[in-house]
């Protein structure tokens, strides 16, 4: 698309728009826990995220697998725009493509479009329309290429709330792609502040933690997030349970990783999240603690490194590994839980 193209297309951006925007779908590939997913001081054969979100409703998680192979064959559904100009025949033609046929002179006009809109709405609309065609590797490709991560992260900082869910969620696309992974990083701090500074359970929160996630599922970038445990593990004991996975999603990343099990174990933690450890708490939120403690207790310090923790007033070791901590004894009343992946995953630990 030549440099004074963007101008005239203008009017087509409402039919840009309604490529991705309309399809109610949620490329999910969440990878379940496995019962055996931590090993004594190894990386944990079971790590969170690959997972491609769309924020429209009436979302459909599939199952693992080629994403592509997943999604490639879907029929976008949108409607036409009821006042179509004269003459814009194309825009009739890209409404229904599917997002993963998006031409690059799309991707350019939308990232244009996206840092000259002055309406929140529109501006959600076309981060929305990023976000799902980002499900596609040769458009995460091609909106790095066009410096449209960046172009991106920048409505991080939007003023409207709505504008930064939708930007979460296409950076979360984003970050599927392992390139992609080496400019988003640099956004990690930013991130942690919206978590930190959000409404508890707000779409905020768990858009950032759904990015973390996926930025954590490899070893590389785990470092960056040594500093949010303390956060990570305030969360669990005040979140909702949508928020509680997407926490230990994190947490189980970061602790199959033995370089930073010494940053985890001394991060301060709240006493009261043992009490996690109960029958009561929901299942799908038990197993990934478990997972958890299961990678903690892996981890053998040695016994002048122990004796400095235990000094450590209020640290994860302290409450979750040490002998003082009230964690065995509530681990022995999960033998019996109705479930018995959990009743598995609590044997193991404590064998």
């Amino acid at each position: 698309m030549g440099d004074g193209s963007v101008t005239p297309r203008l009017g087509n951006m409402k039919a840009l728009l309604g490529i991705v925007a309309g399809a109610g779908a949620s490329y999910g590939i969440y990878k379940l826990l496995s019962a055996g997913s931590f090993k004594k001081n190894k990386k944990s054969a079971t790590s969170e995220g690959a997972s491609v979100r769309s924020s429209q409703p009436g979302q459909v998680t599939m199952k693992p697998g080629s994403l592509l192979a997943k999604v490639s064959g879907l029929d976008v559904v949108c409607t036409r725009p009821v006042d179509t100009d004269k003459g814009d025949v194309a825009s009739g033609d890209i409404i229904h493509q599917s997002p993963g046929n998006l031409e690059p002179q799309h991707l350019k006009m939308l990232l244009s479009c996206l840092q000259t809109s002055n309406n929140p709405s529109d501006r959600c609309r076309i981060l929305l329309t990023l976000g799902n065609a980002a499900a596609f590797t040769v458009n995460q490709n091609l909106i790095r290429e066009f410096e449209g991560i960046h172009i991106i992260a920048g409505f991080l900082s939007d003023p409207a709330a709505e504008v930064r869910v939708q930007t979460l969620n296409a950076l979360n696309n984003l970050c599927m792609n392992i390139s992609n992974q080496e400019q988003l990083k640099v956004y990690v701090p930013q991130v942690l502040e919206l978590i930190e500074m959000s409404p508890v359970n707000s779409d905020l929160q768990l858009g950032a933690l759904r990015l973390l996630t996926n930025l954590s599922v490899t070893d590389k970038h785990q470092h960056l997030l040594k500093e949010s445990i303390t956060l990570l593990l305030s969360l669990l004991v005040v979140s909702n349970e949508a928020l509680q996975v997407q926490a230990l999603k994190v947490l189980v990343n970061l602790s199959s990783n033995p370089d930073i099990m010494d940053d985890i174990v001394q991060a301060q933690a709240p006493a009261s999240v043992v009490l996690l450890f109960d029958a009561r708490t929901a299942p799908v939120v038990l197993l990934r603690l478990l997972t958890f403690a299961g990678n903690l207790k892996a981890w053998r310090p040695s016994a002048q490194v122990a004796d400095e923790l235990r000094r450590k007033q209020d640290c994860l070791f302290r409450v979750m590994l040490d002998e003082s901590s009230q964690l065995h004894s509530k681990l022995v009343q999960l033998l019996s839980h109705t479930d018995r992946e959990i009743q598995a995953q609590v044997a193991r630990i404590l064998t």
